[in-house]
């Protein structure tokens, strides 16, 4: 026996919809659109062979600034070993002038040792002052020059007199030594004072 429904009975409640929670977006959304926008922009990659020139044109000024600061050192010391010469020249030259100044009144008293020599009267007391004193200017520098038999050189000799021919000599010849020579180096304090003589036949 079938059992009516019952008019107070409650009917079954409808499904009710839930509505979706979005956790991102859809395919065909906005991302596709990105990625289409990323792969539309196209970035300009740097042409080939630019950055070696750039490089090659670095090297290049860096080599031509290093010759050039090569070729100034090179004046500069250059310019410093001719000044340090000019310098060494000029104190040397300095100090033979003080040399020669002090010493060339003394080829005076050297002249009268000589004579005082020659007669027999350096002895004693007087002939120990008179070695000390040559010794001692011939430490400073001041040397003696001027023999008999040299060869006549007006550079270093003083003719006082032509006193004949020599028929031993074959050039013009210091045959007396009236006065010796001194010299300071290659600087002659006074020239030898001398009698020559000429070869035979002039």
């Amino acid at each position: 026996m079938t059992r009516a429904p019952d008019d107070g009975a409650q009917a079954p409640a409808e499904p009710v919809e839930t509505p979706e929670v979005s956790t991102g977006p859809a395919p065909g959304s906005f991302g596709d659109e990105a990625a289409e926008m990323a792969n539309e922009t196209e970035v300009e990659a740097p042409a080939e062979g630019d950055g070696d020139v750039e490089l090659e044109d670095d090297l290049t000024a860096a080599r031509r600034d290093l010759a050039d600061l090569t070729t100034d050192l090179q004046r500069l010391q250059a310019e410093y070993l001719n000044y340090k010469r000019r310098v060494e020249r000029d104190r040397e030259l300095v100090r033979e002038n003080a040399t020669y100044a002090a010493l060339a009144p003394i080829v005076d008293v050297l002249d009268t040792i000589d004579r005082a020599r020659e007669h027999g009267d350096v002895d004693g007391g007087f002939k120990a002052v008179a070695d000390q004193l040559e010794r001692v200017v011939t430490n400073v520098g001041l040397t003696r020059f001027g023999a008999v038999g040299d060869a006549f050189d007006p550079s270093l000799h003083e003719a006082l007199s032509h006193i004949g021919a020599d028929p031993e000599v074959s050039v013009t010849t210091c045959k007396v030594i009236a006065k010796a020579g001194y010299r300071i180096g290659d600087r002659v304090v006074r020239a030898a004072q001398v009698l020559v003589v000429d070869p035979a036949g002039e």
